[in-house]
């Protein structure tokens, strides 16, 4: 009994504590499993917006990208326009918050080359919204300033109506650009032109990649494709010829000014590259300088001890330089190495001195004046006499013509002398009008004309083609000098022809060819020349250099010629 009762009881306790302590045992564990689920869910939502925030940062990334990429090269299609707010197209974002994706302003005018290829036939309505492209920034502090225009007295003029004092920033900017515009208006050539835009037949490989625009007048495009491959003068004159009157000229820094001449300059000449000056005079020595018209820096000076130089001039190869003084030796200088070399006396010659000579334009002969009516013909190459030309009177002037194949020569006799120098005779010969003695000589360099002057002052101008043909007459006589001519020379197009006598100041005068006029506004009214002695110009015509008798050399530079 009692142990049946006993375990009875037991049962029954057991029972009681089975459903008294089950109970609550279920509920702690369910609220542990719901615990756990909370956290998870937080979890997933943490990551979740991670993963968005990461997303919407990648976006704002592409975005800065895109408007990086339109500050870069949209700007270069369309015209800034200041003063306005941009204007962004951004879609309506997802109840998650997120923006599902975004509009690039430039997105109507950046397309690729695909999408442009498909859309190529319906972008004509497209374009002029493309064209009307919004700005890639605007200053914010521009529509928060006020500007008192009516306050200075310079800004007055940007007013519209006359009680009107304050404007915007961005008004401001805009009246200045307008004025500026008004006072700078631009060339046709750099406008951009709706019309060609309308009526352009390019197709996607031609200028519409960089929205250039041909101007009207220039739509052959081999045209313009030749323009962009190369680097010359796009702006040149439409005529080539030079106007008479006035001549248009500026003078620039001297072309010796580093090392003046102790003496008087005797010889002035161009290189052939035109940016090397050799100047030399009777202090003996050779000086060379680099001529851009700013600073005309020294680049060597050789002295000669033993000879004074009254001329020296550059074979036309520009290897060498040929020097002549008042000696029965002349040098030449190899301009490479910079070194002289002494020749002479000629061979079976007494000449005692060799200061006058010419070089062919072919750099083979150099034709010295003689004694007695002599010319001598001396090689380039070996620096020996070749052969002699002979003269009834004495030999005053040379100067070659026909690409080194004939020479002319006038002297005491008052005649102008025609050489061939293949065959070396005389070919021909006539009295120059009016002369008794000859005193210099000088030919274009297309040997269509040549130039005669006397010791009395007068030049004559030829037709060499006329003159060879019989015709006595000179096209023109020249009466501007009243001493000696001493010394003439033709530009490069033979448009000008410089005179010059060293017996008197500032007789220096420039003749205008076609018109065989004297520019009246040469020499310079307020700059004194001294005693002009030599003169050159620049082989594209740009530069002129004048050496005088106080050791000074003048440059010019032409403005009609655009090359030096």
């Amino acid at each position: 009994m009692s142990l049946i009762s006993q375990n009875a009881v037991s049962r029954n306790r057991l029972k009681t504590k089975t459903e008294d302590g089950e109970g609550p045992l279920v509920v702690e564990e369910n609220k542990d499993v719901e615990d756990g689920k909370e956290s998870d869910l937080e979890t997933s939502r943490a990551k979740k917006r991670k993963r968005e925030k990461e997303k919407r940062s990648e976006m704002e990334q592409v975005k800065e990208m895109k408007k990086l990429e339109n500050i870069l090269f949209g700007s270069l299609y369309a015209p800034v326009e200041f003063g306005k707010e941009d204007e962004e197209k951004v879609q309506p974002e997802a109840e998650t918050g997120s923006a599902a994706y975004f509009v690039d302003p430039s997105a109507n005018s950046m397309l690729s080359v695909n999408e442009e290829d498909a859309q190529f036939s319906g972008e004509s309505d497209d374009e002029e919204e493309a064209w009307q492209k919004k700005p890639v920034w605007v200053d914010e502090e521009e529509e928060q300033t006020n500007v008192n225009i009516a306050k200075v007295n310079r800004l007055r003029k940007l007013r519209k109506e006359e009680d009107e004092s304050l404007i915007s920033g961005a008004e401001y900017v805009s009246r200045l650009r307008a004025q500026h515009v008004k006072l700078n208006p631009g060339t046709e050539w750099a406008q951009l032109d709706s019309r060609s835009r309308d009526n352009d037949p390019y197709d996607e490989s031609s200028d519409e990649e960089t929205q250039a625009v041909v101007a009207r007048g220039y739509e052959d495009t081999e045209a313009v494709d030749d323009i962009l491959r190369t680097d010359e003068d796009l702006v040149v004159k439409s005529s080539a010829k030079l106007s008479p009157g006035l001549l248009e000229y500026s003078r620039l820094i001297d072309a010796n000014a580093e090392e003046s001449s102790n003496g008087p300059i005797n010889s002035v000449q161009f290189h052939r590259n035109a940016q090397l000056l050799l100047v030399a005079g009777l202090d003996r020595r050779l000086r060379f300088f680099q001529i851009d018209g700013k600073r005309n820096t020294k680049i060597q000076s050789i002295f000669l001890e033993d000879c004074p130089v009254r001329k020296a001039s550059f074979l036309p190869d520009g290897s060498q330089a040929i020097i002549a003084g008042r000696r029965k030796f002349f040098y030449s200088l190899d301009l490479v190495k910079a070194k002289a070399d002494k020749i002479g006396p000629l061979v079976g010659r007494e000449e005692k001195s060799l200061e006058f000579f010419e070089v062919s334009p072919d750099s083979s002969v150099i034709a010295f004046v003689g004694n007695e009516g002599y010319i001598l013909l001396v090689s380039s190459k070996t620096k020996e006499l070749i052969g002699t030309l002979k003269m009834n009177g004495t030999v005053r002037s040379l100067a070659f013509a026909d690409d080194g194949k004939q020479l002319l020569s006038s002297g005491g006799d008052g005649q102008v002398y025609h050489w061939d120098l293949r065959t070396r005779t005389c070919i021909h010969r006539a009295v120059d009008e009016g002369c008794i003695n000859g005193t210099a000589l000088c030919t274009s360099p297309d040997g269509t004309f040549f130039a005669a002057g006397s010791d009395s002052g007068i030049v004559n101008v030829y037709s060499r083609q006329e003159f060879l043909g019989g015709k006595r007459k000179p096209i023109k006589t020249i009466e501007n000098l009243t001493t000696k001519v001493d010394f003439m020379k033709f530009n490069n197009d033979a448009q000008i022809l410089a005179i010059c006598s060293t017996m008197k100041k500032n007789s220096l005068k420039l003749i205008h060819i076609p018109s065989y006029n004297v520019f009246s506004n040469w020499p310079p009214p307020n700059r004194n020349l001294q005693y002009p002695r030599c003169l050159d110009f620049s082989p594209g015509g740009g530069f002129m250099a004048v050496g005088n008798a106080a050791g000074k050399v003048f440059l010019y530079k032409l403005n009609h010629y655009h090359h030096a």
